[in-house]
């Protein structure tokens, strides 16, 4: 398949810059992939659609303050985005894998320096985009960047290196329900869900199962081949316990939240459609012409055009479903992308 037949056209002004006011108003266009049939709802008709043997699977990754903004020793101010950490016997101390930007004119060798006297030393250069960095803090590392570290949105949301954190982003680029520590990008489907309407949901006996998949760099990868096949996925590290793999297991419909939870579902289950408990690491790719054997519905956001999860969209409902669905939302001024509205798949 050629890459180019799915590219779409959004204005740039329906790519959301700011959360909405309320985490459950954003809208929500409820698409029924066999009838193509698309309706526009709001978030907090969620639990209207489930019921008893529902079972919604949320990731529970918790994103971690991984963008980080300090000074070159010419006086500039640079952008580091924390991707890997390095640590280990042979490598003690705090070193990490990191995008920096503007790269210009950045040397191994280079010192940046941080408010509150920390510091890092760039050691390596990895790739074009990517360099090994060396911090050292008066203050434990994780206490350093949950004073100075920012919420690593995406490219397309703007924000200006030059003023302080937003407080803003750090509580609603998270989801309510993000317990264990480790991506570097939101599962952005989750961010709409509110404890009331976790609460409806399980009065009328719908189940939830966390799993645990650490976003990772690979989410703001652009694909670079001109076929969909030639592209390969970045590995991400993932978990699912015995009690969510029971859950599973025992319901009538598996209702996935984001492409994510949908990868480490469709990595686990086997030929008998059923999971266990499990934690490893998946590059799972899921493109036009891909089998679901787990997943039954997908809650998702609006994606970029040509990304792997537009693709991922696309080998759940069908592309021409998804291309009826996007022009629909497009004409009703639905906000687009992490801070955007979503899109309920039955």
């Amino acid at each position: 398949m050629k890459l180019a037949e799915f590219d779409y056209v959004l204005p740039e002004e329906l790519i959301a810059q700011e959360p909405i006011g309320v985490r459950d108003r954003s809208r929500m266009m409820v698409v029924d992939r066999e009838s193509g049939s698309c309706d526009i709802r709001t978030f907090s008709d969620l639990p209207e659609y489930f019921g008893r043997g529902d079972v919604i699977v949320v990731n529970d990754s918790r994103v971690f303050p991984a963008r980080l903004i300090g000074r070159k020793e010419t006086g500039g101010l640079i952008e580091i985005l924390l991707l890997t950490r390095k640590n280990g016997e042979e490598t003690p101390g705090e070193i990490w894998e990191a995008l920096l930007r503007p790269a210009k004119r950045v040397q191994v060798g280079m010192a940046i320096t941080f408010e509150g006297g920390s510091r890092a030393t760039i050691l390596a250069r990895l790739s074009e985009k990517q360099w090994l960095l060396d911090f050292q803090t008066p203050i434990p590392f994780d206490d350093f960047l949950d004073r100075y570290g920012r919420a690593p949105l995406p490219p397309y949301i703007k924000r200006r290196r030059d003023r302080s954190r937003s407080e803003r982003d750090l509580e609603r680029y998270q989801t309510v329900y993000a317990r264990v520590k480790g991506s570097v990008a939101a599962p952005t489907a989750g961010l709409h869900f509110t404890g009331e309407v976790l609460d409806r949901l399980q009065s009328r006996g719908v189940e939830i199962a966390p799993v645990t998949l650490h976003v990772g760099y690979g989410t703001f990868l652009p694909i670079e081949t001109d076929q969909v096949e030639d592209h390969v996925m970045e590995e991400e590290l993932f978990s699912l316990d015995g009690e969510a793999a029971r859950k599973i297991n025992a319901a009538v419909r598996v209702i996935a939240v984001g492409t994510t939870a949908t990868r480490v579902l469709e990595s686990v289950v086997d030929e008998q459609r059923k999971v266990h408990p499990v934690s490893g690491s998946t590059r799972l790719y899921i493109t036009p012409g891909s089998s679901f054997r787990c997943v039954d519905a997908l809650l998702t956001n609006f994606h970029l055009p040509k990304s792997s999860l537009f693709l991922l969209v696309c080998a759940f409902a069908g592309r021409d479903v998804i291309s009826k669905a996007y022009r629909l939302a497009i004409e009703n001024r639905f906000r687009f992308y992490s801070y955007g509205d979503c899109m309920l798949i039955f």
